[in-house]
């Protein structure tokens, strides 16, 4: 008997590299080149190195993944969970909209293990890709918003998108993948109470969720069963972790609507949530031709998951903890035009950043909770000292769709997250993007980085 779970197990196994649109796999392409940027970009951060650390301490000490991060090699399932912390921790990897889920840091990285340890092709890595977004988005969109309150859905659904990527890889049939999914499902986890004490479990929650459903497909693959209904059973996911869980976005038009198209690139280092009232404030300013010392007060208008997220975040004390705090992103985006990781780290806890970051309020607005998550409303109220007020609103943040970007800007931001962390020399770093760019003409996958 059909059932949704059965239906996107099937679409997950049986999808073909001719089955996707030439956009989409185009699309797929843009979106490896941002995740390996972001990925390098974890050299050097302490939760990083801990993961990679633990990762060399369980072994083996040499095998044919790639841990980005160190150059060693590994098994995939060490190798995939390493580079999932990699590639989380500097938030600048990729996001989807209306399922609120991170998909590149919880798809790529058990793929291209997987890949390098079977030596697959490009295609066949592109192929399974696309088959962890579709299929980790809409287990995130049937999630439901009730479930991103307390639920970081990267690392719930995200077990499932991996599944499904190795899964792929691994020709599982379309009962294997069943299985596979009941298998992850069952593993799935991570909590927002991190943020309160700025702790790292935001990389756990990816490197988890990569390692978990990479283990969910080889078990499946050996036989191993799972539950047939982890998404809508009776003591399934959304029975535990949801209250407003649909159904029939688990099979929304499946193989018409790519969801990967719909994924958005990240502009800022920030948390996702703050970028609408970050855009929505440089606008202002670029408008009234306003200095960050003009500014008295900013009021952003929000949709109650950016509060959930964010307002538990009231004193930063660490980088990444200040990324998730609206105040301190709005203030550097104020103080020096962009939110950049090297803005992060020069000017997070300055004096001049503090006080900006105590102008700023965050107010729940009806229009901008209505439209979330399909659509990301940045909306602001800005008043300056002298007793002017300014609106200022940005219905497609940079990096939606719509307001995407190109793929010399996607290049030019891998080559400046290289360079931030030194996690590759620029030849390295053009070396392994001119394989990426041409990702679908390699026949058996290999290192990116000698």
């Amino acid at each position: 008997m059909s059932h949704p779970n059965a239906e996107l197990a099937r679409f997950a196994a049986e999808l073909k590299f001719e089955d996707i649109p030439e956009s989409v796999v185009r699309r797929a392409e843009d979106l490896l080149v941002d995740w390996f940027g972001s990925a390098v970009a974890g050299h050097g951060a302490r939760a990083v190195e801990s993961m990679a650390k633990f990762a060399v301490q369980m072994g083996p000490g040499d095998g044919p993944s790639e841990i980005i991060v160190n150059r060693r090699g590994s098994s995939p399932y060490m190798a995939a969970m390493a580079n999932a912390a990699a590639s989380h921790v500097v938030e600048q990897d990729d996001v989807h909209n209306s399922s609120v889920f991170h998909p590149a840091t919880v798809v790529f990285p058990p793929a291209l293990a997987m890949a390098q340890q079977l030596g697959a092709s490009g295609k066949a890595l592109i192929t399974a890709s696309v088959a962890g977004y579709e299929v980790g988005i809409r287990v995130g969109e049937f999630l439901g918003r009730s479930h991103y309150k307390v639920f970081h859905t990267t690392g719930t659904a995200g077990t499932i998108a991996a599944a499904a990527a190795v899964g792929h890889l691994l020709g599982l049939n379309a009962t294997q993948m069943l299985h596979a999914f009941g298998s992850a499902g069952t593993q799935s986890a991570g909590l927002w109470e991190f943020l309160r004490t700025a702790a790292d479990s935001k990389q756990l929650h990816t490197a988890h969720a990569a390692g978990a459903g990479l283990m969910a497909a080889v078990l499946a693959h050996d036989g191993f069963t799972g539950a047939e209904r982890i998404f809508d059973g009776p003591q399934g996911m959304a029975a535990g972790m949801s209250s407003d869980a649909n159904p029939g976005k688990l099979t929304d038009r499946l193989g018409q609507r790519w969801a990967l198209a719909e994924t958005s690139f990240k502009y800022h280092a920030s948390c996702r949530h703050t970028h609408p009232a970050a855009d929505a404030l440089l606008q202002v300013m670029r408008e009234h031709g306003l200095k960050a010392s003009d500014i008295a007060r900013v009021e952003t208008h929000v949709h109650q998951g950016a509060i959930d997220v964010l307002g538990p975040v009231v004193n930063p004390t660490t980088v990444h903890q200040s990324k998730f705090s609206m105040g301190t992103v709005l203030a550097l985006a104020a103080l020096h035009g962009y939110a950049g990781l090297g803005e992060f780290d020069r000017h997070f806890n300055t004096e001049d950043t503090r006080a900006f970051c105590d102008r700023v309020t965050m107010t729940l607005d009806p229009e901008v909770d209505a439209a979330y998550p399909q659509r990301w409303i940045g909306k602001v109220t800005v008043q300056t000292h002298d007793g002017r007020t300014f609106k200022g609103r940005v219905d497609e943040p940079k990096g939606d769709p719509g307001n995407t970007l190109s793929r010399d800007e996607i290049t030019d931001k891998a080559m400046r997250l290289a360079a931030h962390s030194g996690g590759a020399q620029p030849d390295e770093m053009r070396h392994a993007l001119e394989q990426l760019w041409h990702i679908t003409r390699i026949q058996h996958m290999g290192r990116l980085l000698a």
